[in-house]
């Protein structure tokens, strides 16, 4: 048996295609089948359609926003507090300026800047969990207790300590949202890696010689993406909370920048006598965050593995 073994190591099958590439193109087609399962079982859910929906519907909004917004943003030429109208159907803010415009505008700010800062704690976190899980040992001890020290503060707590200390800013507020959330990325990870090293596919690119590199990027990371992916919907609506948090308590975005937190934040000393400065910025974060949710539900009653089988 250990003689077959080498021979499979040492020797390359016909037409010069290695035995590492070989289990990359067997891997590659398990992916795709499962990928054909989960677009199958994807379109069974009403609720990630109707999220999915609703995601492209504001993407939209934040991509073409400037452009159809009914007034310039920064005119303070209306009156102040009108209340809503036909002609200002949100209203306007304590500057005389139409908020309808503002938040229209705004979309782009908070959801871009959520957006962002879920991918950059993605791609930092997934890093740190996949290597502490596949090494572990040492590595995994310095990561995991780097982790622990950021878990043990809460999100708020973090991020306008980060903030406090570099300044505010949308670079600095995405830096401070991403690093208060790769923690759940790398615990995720890092469990599932702890499983996965161990599986006969992760053995078998061993013994044919797959390098580490190839072994956790071609191997081990594709059967991660289910909860990354659904952890990744989560902290976008996660993300723009916190940044309207942080431009509420004035450590957000440039106040010359209109965004949903800004305009939560004009609208405090108002409430009673402009109710709509703070009603609609927050109905619109509400909305996102929502929908967000919704569509992170379907995607991981899609990709529940239970599910799946049982379609």
């Amino acid at each position: 048996m250990v003689e077959r073994r080498e021979q499979t190591h040492r020797s390359e099958p016909a037409g010069g295609v290695s035995a590492p590439d070989q289990l990359d193109r067997l891997a590659e087609q398990r992916r795709t089948l499962q990928g054909n399962r989960f677009l199958r079982r994807l379109r069974s859910e009403r609720k990630a359609m109707i999220g999915m929906v609703l995601l492209v519907l504001l993407a939209a909004l934040a991509l073409v926003g400037p452009y159809i917004a009914p007034y310039d943003p920064f005119d303070d030429d209306f009156e102040i507090f009108e209340s809503p109208s036909l002609r200002h159907p949100m209203g306007t803010d304590s500057f005389g300026r139409d908020l309808l415009s503002r938040i229209i505008v705004g979309t782009r700010v908070s959801f871009t800047i959520g957006l962002v800062a879920a991918l950059t704690s993605m791609v930092v976190g997934v890093t740190m969990g996949l290597l502490a899980g596949y090494y572990g040992g040492w590595l995994d001890s310095i990561i995991m207790r780097f982790i622990d020290l950021l878990w043990a503060f809460p999100v708020i707590i973090l991020t306008v300590g980060m903030v406090a200390v570099f300044g505010a800013g949308a670079r600095n507020v995405i830096i401070a949202i991403a690093l208060a959330y790769l923690t759940n990325f790398s615990r995720i990870v890092r469990s599932e890696v702890l499983s996965l090293r161990e599986q006969e596919f992760t053995t078998a690119a061993r013994t044919v010689g797959a390098t580490d590199m190839r072994i956790m990027f071609r191997h081990i990371l594709p059967n991660t993406a289910a909860p990354i992916i659904v952890q990744t919907t989560f902290a976008v609506g996660l993300g723009i909370l916190a940044e309207s948090g942080l431009t509420f308590l004035g450590l957000g975005v440039d106040p010359s920048t209109p965004s949903w937190g800004l305009a939560l934040n004009e609208g405090r000393d108002f409430v009673r006598q402009a109710w709509w400065i703070s009603v609609f910025p927050g109905l619109a974060i509400a909305f996102t965050v929502l929908t967000l949710n919704l569509f992170g539900d379907g995607l991981r009653d899609a990709l529940d593995v239970r599910s799946v089988n049982q379609g």
